[in-house]
């Protein structure tokens, strides 16, 4: 979840990116550095520890000695305050605040995200003046009958001037129903100080899904993957049916390529074009299809090359193995590459073809051209030769009789 507000936060070409951590956070770290050692990401990302959670005020509060040095580097631009259990949000929509806030960036006030939810049970609620300008928000806890009556809520997300959010923060007061410093209550400070607060309102409610139980990350993650499959269906993949299909973040599809019911693809997978895969198909991490490949029923493939027109339709496993062009795997073939201790790498060659119910022991071999009988086993470290035909438990070499 992490990783898709981290992704937010980088559509605006930050100088520099705060992480306000807590609990776990050596795994958040670790988390990070991964991201930015595998996305080359040259951002400077630093987290900040806040030990006690005393709410979203101390949470930027925690930041101060950061943000005061940002001011001193001489950084400039608003501050964006994103929510880390918020990953629905659209580029579009981060943009458009940055936008608003630009366009009275003199008068070094903020601009907030605002939405008109079915329920806004849980929102701070958005108080406006006579003229309609955003005045204040105030938390539900702290609100009366009348004000939780109001629709438009507080959904989070924020854009501030940096001189007037290091100023305000050391202001905030922890005087309110929850003992809690509020990030909110900067909204009525800078008005007070004869600064504006201007309000964009998110239209897509989705788009403000907050997740704080099992149901909302069920509905997140819903929303993510229909955006998942629109983008790729928009790129030329064809995928029969949506509700049954399961495409991680990071997955890579060429155009033309077909994906039927029921198919799981995991992040880091690559699929090249005019590819088919599925139905009952699951692709983990590691994977990579050439063009043409075709992967089917109840075979799954984990850290596997499958060459350029291959064919794997049957209840197989592919682990480790790179296979080459023009192969044909056969139904329930294994390539069982794990001895209990390690992870074991096997190699098919080009053309060859592999039996019904072979078992390939990892690791092993079968050159370009070969061949492996129906139910044929390959003990560990098997060579198959180019050309050869192996059968037999355990395989061996089938001699030929000479004419």
């Amino acid at each position: 979840m992490l990783g898709y507000v981290v992704d937010q936060a980088l559509t605006l070409e930050p100088s520099r990116v705060l992480v306000v951590v807590g609990h776990g956070a050596e795994a958040v770290k670790g988390y990070l550095d991964e991201e930015k050692a595998d996305l080359g990401i040259e951002v400077d990302f630093r987290c900040v520890l806040q030990a006690e959670q005393k709410g979203t005020g101390h949470a930027v509060l925690v930041c101060l000695d950061e943000l005061q040095q940002a001011k001193a580097d001489g950084i400039e631009g608003p501050v964006v305050v994103l929510s880390g259990d918020m990953p629905l949000y659209r580029a579009e929509t981060l943009d458009e605040l940055v936008t608003e806030w630009t366009a009275q960036a003199s008068d070094g006030g903020a601009a907030i995200l605002t939405s008109e939810p079915p329920d806004a049970r849980g929102f701070g609620r958005i108080l406006r003046g006579s003229h309609g300008g955003v005045e204040a928000v105030i938390e539900e806890k702290d609100a009366s009958a009348k004000e939780r009556a109001i629709r438009e809520v507080n959904v989070g997300v924020y854009a501030f001037a940096l001189d007037a959010l290091v100023s305000g923060l050391p202001q905030l007061s922890s005087d309110n129903a929850q003992n809690e410093y509020y990030l909110t209550d900067m909204v009525g400070l800078l008005v007070g100080l004869g600064k504006s607060v201007r309000a964009v309102f998110v239209h897509n409610f989705s788009e403000v899904i907050g997740v704080n139980t099992l149901i909302h990350l069920s509905e997140a993650r819903t929303e993510i993957q229909m955006r998942i499959l629109e983008k790729h269906l928009a790129a030329g993949v064809r995928i029969e049916d949506p509700a049954t299909t399961y495409i991680d973040h990071g997955v890579e599809i060429g155009s033309g390529t077909v994906i039927l019911p029921c198919t799981v693809i995991r992040g880091g997978v690559v699929i090249g074009e005019h590819c088919e895969v599925g139905p009952f198909t699951h692709l983990r991490v590691g994977t990579v299809m050439k063009n043409g490949a075709e992967v089917g029923n109840f075979t799954e493939c984990k850290k596997s090359t499958v060459g350029e027109g291959t064919k794997a339709k049957h209840l197989s496993y592919l682990g480790d193995v790179t296979i080459g062009a023009g192969a044909n795997i056969g139904a329930g073939t294994i390539v069982a590459n794990y001895d209990g201790t390690h992870k074991h790498k096997s190699i098919i060659g080009d053309r060859a073809f592999i039996g019904s119910g072979s078992i390939l022991i990892a690791p092993s071999q079968v050159g370009d051209d070969a061949l492996t009988g129906a139910g044929a086993v390959l003990r560990r470290g098997t060579t198959v030769d180019p050309g050869q035909s192996w059968v037999g438990v355990p395989a061996h070499p089938l001699n030929k009789k000479s004419k």
